[in-house]
């Protein structure tokens, strides 16, 4: 249950080794949060975040999964639930993987992991946590969803319409959460230079982890929908999205 300055107490990463999910937790342990599940592929790089968060949080748990299948999905959320052995204030989910366009168009298997990596499995998730919250009577689900989504590009196609299909199926889910104390919000981040993008060039505007987090945080503070980090890109792609077909092709990837 937050505290009565309404920081947040319990929180559950759906991918704990997300680079900005990380930046969050940090932020909001300094508010006094006590209780921290990761949840990700890599028992290893959990387990190193997890040591770290122990210096400052109280409880900090890791619970393994592999968002390539979704055969265990409502599993996975009720370990996270039950590790958390309190009520959970905010869940973020940070799952995603950015892939290789060029490599993964060519290859109906790779397509289908990153749709099922991107998409499939956090929207599965998103309604198992959304029915244990409700059971709660309220909590805040963060979903890190992408610019990538907001209008589709030929250089990654893959990745933003499943960035948009995750970002429309969480806009969709907070609709139907009206009313049950339950709140979903979506942050729309562009490059981040974090472990994810490594090596690739960054486009304009590009940030780190720790001023997405911030912004998330401050989003939370002030009860935003949607989170646009940085926020200067609310505009840059409200206009984008108006242009032609023909002139948003030239842009460049």
């Amino acid at each position: 249950m937050n505290d009565a300055f309404g920081h947040p107490q319990s929180v559950v990463v759906l991918g704990g080794t997300s680079d900005i999910a990380q930046r969050v937790v940090t932020l909001l342990a300094a508010e006094r949060c006590r209780s921290v599940v990761l949840a990700g592929r890599d028992p290893v790089t959990l387990e190193d975040a997890a040591v770290g968060l122990r210096r400052s949080v109280a409880r900090v748990e890791a619970v393994p999964f592999d968002a390539a299948t979704t055969e265990n999905v409502d599993k996975t959320v009720m370990q996270c639930f039950e590790a958390a052995a309190e009520a959970v204030d905010v869940v973020i989910v940070a799952v995603g993987e950015l892939g290789f366009q060029e490599m993964d168009e060519a290859d109906p298997d790779r397509t289908a992991q990153m749709i099922t990596v991107n998409f499939t499995w956090p929207a599965a998730a998103l309604s198992a946590v959304a029915a244990h919250l409700k059971r709660q009577g309220h909590g805040r689900i963060v979903v890190l969803s992408s610019v990538a989504g907001y209008r589709v590009r030929r250089s990654n196609y893959i990745y933003g319409s499943a960035k948009a299909g995750l970002d429309g199926f969480a806009q969709g889910l907070g609709e139907a959460l009206r009313g049950t104390g339950v709140t979903v919000h979506v942050v729309r981040p562009g490059f981040v230079r974090t472990k994810m993008t490594a090596g690739r060039p960054p486009a304009p505007f590009a940030v780190g982890p720790e001023r997405v987090a911030s912004d998330i945080v401050h989003g939370l503070e002030r009860g935003q929908v949607v989170i646009w980090s940085p926020g200067v890109l609310k505009w840059v792609f409200s206009t984008l999205r108006l242009l032609p077909p023909a002139l948003w092709r030239r842009l460049p990837g």
